[in-house]
């Protein structure tokens, strides 16, 4: 499990690797990701969008902005969660992701709140660090 705090909004994420949806004879990769957002301020908070930055294992980066997650965009009072699934695929076996949600509170601000970086990794992979 990975977390970070911003402003009191907790951001957990656990992946995991969809071997079904995998086809590494194809260099076909897919990851599926939880996360939950977990509203610790004492405000209502909206998330508004996301920005993923994912980068595989040779390098190569893609960028992903949109509306809300999974269709939606969460309303969050105080001591509030939300949860969704989703996925990514990859061409190698391993990457990592970083992103940020961007978020409204009741005063009508716009902030950022950091999504941990997290790896994908194969099962059973001995795991480098450079």
């Amino acid at each position: 499990m990975y977390r970070a705090i911003t402003r009191n909004i907790e951001v957990s994420v656990e992946p995991f690797y969809l071997e079904e949806r995998s086809d590494p004879a194809e260099s076909r990769y897919v990851w599926g990701y939880r996360v939950t957002i977990a509203n610790q301020s004492d405000e209502f908070v909206q998330l508004l969008s996301r920005y993923w930055h994912i980068t595989d294992g040779l390098g190569r980066v893609e960028e992903v902005r949109g509306a809300g997650v999974v269709g939606e965009q969460p309303e969050l009072s105080p001591g509030d969660s939300y949860q969704y699934m989703s996925g990514c695929p990859l061409t190698t076996p391993s990457g990592i992701m970083v992103g940020r949600y961007t978020m409204r509170n009741e005063r009508d601000e716009l902030f950022d709140v950091e999504i941990p970086a997290f790896s994908l990794d194969l099962p059973d992979t001995m795991r480098t660090v450079n």
